[in-house]
C-alpha cells in the first residue's frame, strides 16, 4: 500500500509548495510530518495499516478562513494505493479519493 496527497491552490491555479502536512493516526498518534514538494505532492508518506487515519494540513498561511484542513479517511485493504488530494482556494475546499 502506499499514501500520497497533492494540494493544488485553486485561487492561484499552482500547486501548494511547502505547505505543512501531518499524518495521524484516529488516537491522535502522529505517524509523519512532511511539507509538499515544488508540485504541492507528498509521496513518501508511511502506509498507514488498516483503520481510520488523517491528514491535516495546515493552510493558515493560504487561507485567511480556514487555519487547517482536516481530511479524514479510512484504511480498508493495505495492499491498496491510498491518494487524496486537496484542491484549495481562501474560502473553499474540496477533496476525494484519487487514483
Amino acid at each position: 500500500m502506499s499514501l500520497s496527497t497533492h494540494v493544488l491552490d485553486a485561487a492561484s491555479g499552482r500547486p501548494a509548495a511547502g505547505l505543512a502536512v501531518r499524518l495521524e493516526r484516529a488516537d491522535g498518534s502522529v505517524l509523519a510530518e512532511r511539507h509538499t514538494d515544488a508540485d504541492g505532492r507528498l509521496e513518501d508518506l508511511p502506509a498507514p495499516e488498516i483503520g481510520v487515519h488523517r491528514l491535516i494540513f495546515e493552510t493558515g498561511d493560504r487561507s485567511p478562513f480556514y487555519p487547517s484542513v482536516t481530511i479524514e479517511f479510512r484504511v480498508t485493504d493495505p495492499a491498496e494505493r491510498y491518494h487524496v488530494p486537496l484542491l484549495l482556494s481562501p474560502y473553499s475546499y474540496s477533496t476525494y479519493r484519487g487514483s
